[in-house]
């Protein structure tokens, strides 16, 4: 399997402190299955000021001491990036990386309240070239008020981005259900940890999986951290790749179980 969300990087944000944490929960990824993981430190102006040529050695550092202790996990050079101004100046000259590379990004949005004007500015770094992940939509506080306007990003072009965790209600009840529904309906692309530590936060991606598995059967639950995975480091063109499985390709229950299920605000 293939993470494209771990905060695996020592010091540098809100995920591992220490170098010998970080090769702990490398130990927990490999012994889940993950055999490549992208270092993804949040990039947010005015609370933690990375950047690619930083993110880019904290990596290749991480990687020579995984190497080092024979753990056999690959790394590539990613971000968690907030919507903010200058963002497409930033990706073009390289202070905010994209995975591994390529055209996709990790775009995570504010937790708390909708940003100003996302469709337009995700519909802009669309136009410039890229494809942005909206990173665990599944547990904003409002996306119960904006579901649709997730629809209408993936209209555009963008993908989504479910947290593993989510599913198995580490985050609770609440974004659980919005995760399944997200992978149930075939509005996710890909599975992701988002991990920050040894704990309640681990990288680990395959209870997450054998919940989609039950949602979307075997080969859906296999693009969300193989497939497609695979594409975005390839940099593949998202025309090119298969899409998600919609609803309409399944039963028309699945809509009135969802929403028999859904939680009070």
């Amino acid at each position: 399997m293939i993470d494209l969300h771990c905060h695996i990087l020592p010091g540098i944000d809100d995920g591992a402190k220490t170098m010998d944490e970080s090769l702990q929960m490398a130990r927990i990824a490999v012994a889940d299955g993950i055999h490549t993981l992208a270092c993804t430190p949040h990039i947010y102006p005015g609370m933690y000021m990375n950047d690619g040529p930083g993110i880019a050695h904290a990596c290749a550092r991480l990687q020579a001491e995984l190497d080092r202790h024979g753990i056999a996990l690959k790394l590539v050079v990613g971000a968690d990036v907030h919507l903010v101004p200058g963002l497409i100046e930033g990706l073009k000259n390289g202070r905010v990386p994209t995975l591994h590379g390529s055209r996709y990004l990790l775009l995570e949005p504010s937790h708390t309240m909708p940003p100003p004007h996302l469709e337009a500015s995700v519909f802009n770094l669309i136009v410039a070239g890229y494809t942005p992940i909206i990173t665990h939509p599944e547990r904003l506080t409002w996306v119960e008020s904006h579901y649709p306007v997730f629809q209408q990003l993936i209209a555009q072009g963008a993908w989504m981005q479910v947290t593993a965790g989510a599913l198995t209600g580490v985050f609770g009840k609440r974004a659980q259900y919005w995760g399944e529904r997200f992978i149930g309906e075939g509005h996710a692309h890909l599975l992701a940890t988002d991990a920050h530590s040894t704990g309640r936060r681990l990288p680990r991606l395959s209870e997450g999986l054998e919940v989609a598995r039950r949602l979307v059967g075997d080969r859906e639950a296999s693009r969300l951290v193989t497939e497609r995975p695979t594409a975005v480091l390839k940099n593949l063109s998202p025309e090119d790749f298969e899409p998600t499985q919609k609803e309409a390709d399944r039963p028309s229950m699945i809509g009135r179980w969802f929403s028999k299920r859904r939680p009070s605000p």
